[in-house]
């Protein structure tokens, strides 16, 4: 107890985010996928991950169904490995990166491979 107290004080001190620094019993931002998919485009999301996020063999891998958790994928967002720019709350506010999450949430699942009947031959 006393060093989650030690964090909710010092977090806003070293600059943490606040999905990283949410209690788990309180609610994680509820996206807009209507709007994150605007916000997605807006972006230039699209040009290395696809419209759909499905990405692209020489760009930007798939983002659609993010197997991470909302904080764990807005950490990589806003410090990215690899050559993706960074994208700071200056740029994408934690509301907007909410709503993009969700959009990348509501896509449909691919079909699998068993169910391609061309893959089955």
């Amino acid at each position: 107890m006393v060093l989650m107290v030690a964090a909710l004080i010092l977090a806003p001190a070293v600059g943490a985010q606040v999905f990283e620094t949410t209690p788990k019993s309180e609610a994680v931002p509820v996206g807009n996928a209507q709007n994150g998919k605007r916000i997605f485009t807006a972006y230039g999301c699209y040009q290395c991950h696809g419209y759909e996020g499905q990405g692209a063999a020489a760009a930007g891998p798939r983002i659609a169904l993010p197997s991470l958790a909302l904080p764990e994928f807005a950490a990589y967002v806003r410090q990215p490995a690899g050559q993706m720019p960074p994208y700071t709350k200056k740029v994408v506010a934690d509301s907007e990166m909410a709503d993009i999450y969700a959009f990348l949430q509501s896509r449909p699942k691919p079909p699998l491979a068993k169910d391609i009947p061309l893959l089955n031959d």
